[in-house]
């Protein structure tokens, strides 16, 4: 009995056995024919050997500053710029392996252990999709299907494709492409825009705390979202939390502190129209797209033959400086917002019938508010829908609820209802602005502000817009004088009525210039006091002796492209520039005479770090270094003693907040600077040009049309619309010592032919004079 028992037993042992080794072989031989069958592509294609080497991932171009700030991107759909594994933070590792795939580096590709518990369970006790896996399904398979069969295919796809992908990368190197590779809502496409959208930061910088709620959002950020589910996303991050303390990588009194401190979400979405140097990046996509079309991509077979600025993943190394950017928005902010208080101050309707216009009549507004209407988008738009002109217009009248900028606001724009008609002289009301500075000697474009706001505002007046230089153009006269009649700043000459007969020049009626103020001193002038001072009648007779000619001919040395007459009238300004070439052209005083192209970008590389591009300077020897040096000291005199002198007080009006920084004069320079404002007929345009040995700034002021401007020079002057800019701009630079920014003296050439010591000038004068001083009196040094 016992024996038939055993022997029973023994064959029933066996025979488990038997089994357990058929199922065993039959498992083994059917996930090998699995695998066979999916390679021959009966489940789908499969990516090649190429592909899974090089995916194709649609790659952000990245701007980058100077000082190796991200300024902003260019896309489309994706923003997304990779990172390294080395950029990764450890907690950010740690979380992701502790939370997606805690057995990571003990697998293939595959957990057997986590697939069997899932078929086992039906995946109530969790799923089994390793990183691998996740990654094979973002970058190959794509969104899991509805339909079961369809699904079963999907994820014998991504088993292959995952142990492919083991066999093709590290550990480390899919864990970099997955969260690279993530979309976590919001344009943050990538850890590293992940991090910069939902924390302000680099990825590299992120806290553990801030780890867990970005791989909490790995489950579904749209379920997780911290901007609109922040209790959801909370409970998630501790649950990321405790997975961390559950495999070790940190205490339970570390998880217990962590779980307790609260979501600290910086939002801080990236758009082409918000950010940091928003102007600069708008003339960067243009700039790239000339060069595009220019320098044709080594195309592969299959791939386009021409870069694609948004889907490429290239990096452009510009000149700006990320801070000093900073500082000359801040600057812009500060004066422009106060200086429109007070012109909406004067412009009340009690005050101004024809607001914002000066000097108009209702005819003549019309007329500008008519050509506001025909080139608005809404006008084009409309028509492109073919809409009749009739329909148009009286859609102009149409009450409308919209978001329109405002000065007041935190976020500068308010909603309203107005019509389009109201909101085209609403926004012809605001002043405009320009702010450009660079570095004379390599050209190096460190700021570029192209107006008070690139979102309601996208003309970019640095470069785009051009208007009447005044003032600023005359040292372009005092550099042809000096340099070809070889005059001193100390020479002298009479501030009475000038003429410049007619046919002169080609001048085809007298030219008598006025002064500012419309009167004559009689009195001598040295031509440092001159320019210092803005006397118009001096620049007549400089301009009358050199000829326009000449003058003509430096400026088109010194980089300005627009078409200049050959007339005397010049010399006061009246010709058309831009902010970015009157910065290139003052430049060239500081750099001894050579002129330097303004540059933005120095180099462009491709997604794997070949450079493209490398600048070349453009240079061009236009002055000697005497004459150069000469132009810098007659410029010092205008923040000396003339109409920049507000920079070296330190006086503050004790009035309303707004006119302190208008007409108070918060500066307190002492440093060497040399500069020009300049104010144009009617106060339409106000100019500050200011230099130092290595930073060369242009700032201009003004209404979008001319009839948009103050009502006297009160507020209408350079002085008091473009210099406070520069004043507060420089200020801040000069408290951040790393930007090295100079508050010396200009490099003063070795023997120095030109005198420019004009007291000793006087003193020679009055010791060879035979009438004693009395004809140096009337003589303004």
């Amino acid at each position: 009995m016992a024996k038939g028992v055993k022997k029973r037993g023994t064959k029933g042992f066996f025979k488990f056995i038997k089994w357990f080794w058929i199922l065993f072989i039959t498992g083994i031989l059917s996930v090998a024919l699995i695998f066979l069958i999916a390679s021959w592509g009966w489940f789908g294609d499969l990516p090649t050997y190429g592909h899974l080497e090089n995916p194709q991932t649609n790659l952000a171009t990245e701007i980058l500053s100077s000082d190796g700030k991200t300024l902003g991107k260019f896309y489309l759909d994706d923003n997304r710029t990779p990172v390294s594994f080395d950029e990764l933070p450890e907690n950010l590792v740690n979380a992701l392996v502790a939370t997606e795939d805690a057995r990571y580096y003990d697998h293939s590709g595959i957990d057997a252990r986590g697939t069997l518990r899932a078929i086992f369970f039906l995946g109530k006790r969790g799923g089994a999709s390793t990183i691998p896996q996740q990654l094979a399904r973002q970058l190959f398979v794509g969104v899991r299907s509805r339909n079961k069969l369809q699904t079963i295919k999907q994820k014998i796809k991504e088993w292959v494709i995952a142990t492919q992908l083991e066999r093709q990368y590290t550990k480390e190197e899919i864990i970099a492409m997955y969260l690279n590779q993530y979309d976590f809502h919001y344009n943050a496409d990538g850890i590293r825009s992940a991090s910069r959208i939902y924390f302000g930061k680099e990825a590299k910088n992120l806290k553990i705390e801030e780890s867990a709620v970005l791989v909490g959002m790995l489950k579904n950020s749209s379920l997780y979202n911290p901007i609109r589910r922040e209790e959801l996303v909370f409970n998630r991050r501790n649950t990321v939390l405790g997975q961390l303390a559950k495999y070790n990588y940190i205490t339970e009194k570390e998880k217990d502190s962590l779980q307790a401190l609260k979501m600290d979400i910086n939002f801080s979405p990236e758009s082409h129209r918000e950010g940091l140097a928003t102007y600069f990046r708008m003339h960067l996509q243009r700039f790239m797209n000339k060069w595009i079309k220019k320098n044709p991509k080594p195309a592969l077979e299959g791939e386009r033959d021409r870069y694609n600025l948004y889907l490429d993943g290239l990096k452009i190394y510009t000149t700006i400086d990320s801070r000093i950017q900073a500082n000359a928005e801040g600057a812009v902010y500060a004066h422009m917002k106060n200086l429109q208080k007070e012109f909406f101050h004067q412009n009340t309707p009690d005050r101004n019938r024809t607001a914002p216009f000066l000097d108009l009549d209702k005819s003549e507004v019309k007329k500008i508010i008519e050509r506001g209407m025909k080139t608005s988008d809404r006008w084009r738009l409309m028509k492109d829908a073919g809409k009749s002109e009739k329909e148009i217009r009286a859609s102009f009248n149409e009450k409308t609820e919209m978001t329109v900028f405002d000065w007041e606001s935190d976020t500068r724009e308010k909603d309203t209802i107005m019509t389009p008609l109201d909101s085209i002289r609403y926004y012809k009301s605001f002043l405009r602005t320009a702010m450009m500075s660079m570095e004379p000697q390599t050209g190096h474009v460190k700021a570029w502000v192209g107006g008070i706001n690139y979102k309601h505002f996208q003309y970019d007046n640095v470069i785009q817009g051009a208007r009447q230089a005044g003032s600023t153009f005359k040292p372009f006269v005092y550099a042809a004088a000096i340099d070809q009649l070889r005059l001193s700043p100390c020479d002298s000459l009479p501030d009475t009525q000038y003429c410049i007969e007619a046919e002169k020049h080609g001048n085809p009626e007298p030219w008598c210039p006025k002064n500012a103020d419309g009167k004559y001193s009689g009195k001598n002038y040295t031509l440092k006091s001159a320019l210092a001072n803005s006397v118009n009648t001096v620049t007549a007779q400089l301009i009358d002796r050199v000829g326009p000619k000449s003058v003509v001919s430096i400026v088109k040395n010194l980089g300005l492209t627009r078409e200049i007459p050959e007339v005397p009238s010049i010399a006061l300004g009246t010709t058309d520039v831009n902010v970015y070439e009157m910065v290139g052209a003052y430049g060239t005083f500081v750099n001894q005479g050579v002129y330097v192209k303004p540059v933005m970008v120095t180099r462009i590389e491709d997604r794997n770090g070949t450079v493209l591009y490398e600048y070349v300077p453009e240079t061009k020897d236009v002055l000697s270094k005497e004459v150069s040096y000469a132009m810098l000291d007659l410029m010092q005199g205008v923040t000396q003693g003339g109409s920049g002198t507000r920079l070296r007080h330190s006086y503050q009006k004790k009035t309303t907040v707004y006119k302190e920084i208008i007409t108070g004069y918060p500066y307190g320079f002492t440093n060497p600077i040399a500069g020009k404002t300049g104010t144009t007929q009617n106060q339409s345009d106000g100019w500050f040009m200011g230099m130092v040995p290595n930073l060369v700034t242009g700032v201009w002021v003004g209404g979008e049309d001319r009839a948009v401007h103050f009502g006297s020079i009160t507020y209408g002057q350079g002085a008091a619309m473009a210099l406070p800019i520069w004043g507060l701009y420089m200020k801040k630079n000069y408290e951040n010592k790393d930007l090295g920014i100079s508050d010396g003296a200009f490099p003063r050439p070795r023997n120095m032919s030109i005198n420019l010591d004009c007291n000793k000038v006087r003193k020679e004068a009055l010791k060879n004079s035979d009438s004693g001083d009395e004809d140096l009196d009337d003589v303004d040094f």
